[in-house]
């Protein structure tokens, strides 16, 4: 396929510091990157909106959040703070930054080393980029510690450009990647398999939504947490069972009823999640939307020989895996719904307000 005229400049939201959305600036006049070795620009089709843009806008993976809030802003004050340790690698952030890490799309341009026939490829982004820098390796992440997809082109290694054949729309499979990923990644960790019960907090969620078909593929019998507005959407993803996210575990479930618990919300509930785990039952972890700060009785964890997971770095075969469970349909899109670009404050505003169900997506 010949190469398309690629423009100058691309439309684009530059993340300018730490802080409110006042931090966010719509621009039609941001240069268009170039690739580099090994590399491809990616005309991008749709993105979606996750925790960790608000979390990292806002300074919020800072070890200086100690308190449990779950509003860094608060936190930090917007006043000079600096969140030196805010990235998910534990570094400071260069700004301007480009967000968004998710994204579909196709490959316009390669790199040198990067086959002219990879250019038309409609393409899935595998966040988690593997560099080897100086010899060493590093991981960094699409849109946090380098430019991601909240814009019309982007750059990524040619591997993390997952070639992809589906009748999907973009802004249905833009609502894949992240979440999705977190989610098996969590259910690899911990191990489901069929028979398993396990229990997934915000059940209707990216990532939540994302658990429940991933381990109900798997032959688990699901049993889901989320606000009773949104237990028909839960219900229609297969969960057997929904609960009330500020219910009595304990007393609906009984203590020692499920073998794997897969939490994305943490906060005040943590203690019953233990609690109601099996013996030699496995936790996992990849968020924490309802406070950072848990209370542990080391006696649950070592009298009951329960596994905690945490889980952020997935092993590729994760997202390859993903991948092919898109393209044989065994997997569910849940968008609840599409913005404009432009309209990116509205579009976060909406997803901080955990009205909906499934993912916020944005189109440039």
């Amino acid at each position: 396929m010949s190469a398309p005229r690629i423009p100058v400049t691309m439309k684009a939201v530059l993340w300018k510091g730490y802080g409110g959305y006042d931090q966010l600036e719509f621009r039609d006049d941001v240069p268009v990157p170039q690739p580099e070795d090994a590399a491809v620009l990616v005309q991008i089709g749709a993105a979606s909106v996750n925790n960790t843009d608000i979390n990292t806008r806002t300074g919020w993976y800072s070890r200086a959040v100690s308190d449990g809030t779950t509003d860094a802003g608060a936190a930090l004050g917007f006043c000079g703070a600096s969140a030196e340790d805010s990235g998910w690698t534990g570094t400071k952030h260069e700004f301007p930054r480009i967000q968004g890490a998710d994204g579909c799309g196709r490959i316009v341009a390669v790199g040198r080393g990067v086959p002219t026939s990879r250019i038309g490829e409609r393409v899935l982004i595998e966040p988690i980029i593997r560099l080897n820098v100086h010899g060493v390796p590093t991981i960094i992440y699409f849109g946090s510690e380098c430019n991601g997809s909240f814009a019309e082109f982007t750059c990524v290694p040619s591997a993390n450009a997952h070639a992809i054949l589906s009748d999907l729309s973009d802004a249905e499979l833009a609502s894949f990647p992240c979440a999705y990923a977190a989610a098996e990644h969590m259910l690899e960790r911990s191990q489901v398999a069929a028979g398993d019960e396990v229990l997934v907090t915000g059940a209707s969620g990216g990532v939540g939504s994302a658990a429940v078909q991933l381990a109900i593929r798997r032959g688990a019998r699901v049993i889901a947490v989320a606000s009773p507005a949104k237990e028909d959407a839960v219900t229609a993803l297969g969960a057997s069972r929904v609960i009330a996210r500020d219910a009595d575990l304990i007393a609906l479930l009984s203590h020692e009823s499920v073998d794997v618990v897969i939490d994305v919300v943490g906060g005040g509930q943590f203690p019953q999640l233990l609690e109601v785990l099996r013996r030699r039952g496995r936790y996992a972890a990849a968020g924490a939307i309802s406070g950072p700060i848990v209370e542990l009785d080391l006696r649950t964890l070592y009298l009951k020989d329960i596994q905690l997971h945490g889980c952020t770095v997935f092993e590729p075969r994760v997202f390859r895996n993903l991948v092919g469970y898109i393209e044989r349909g065994e997997l569910r899109p849940v968008v609840a719904k599409v913005f404009a670009l432009a309209s990116i404050v509205a579009a976060q505003r909406e997803f901080s307000a955990k009205k909906h169900a499934g993912k916020i997506v944005l189109r440039p």
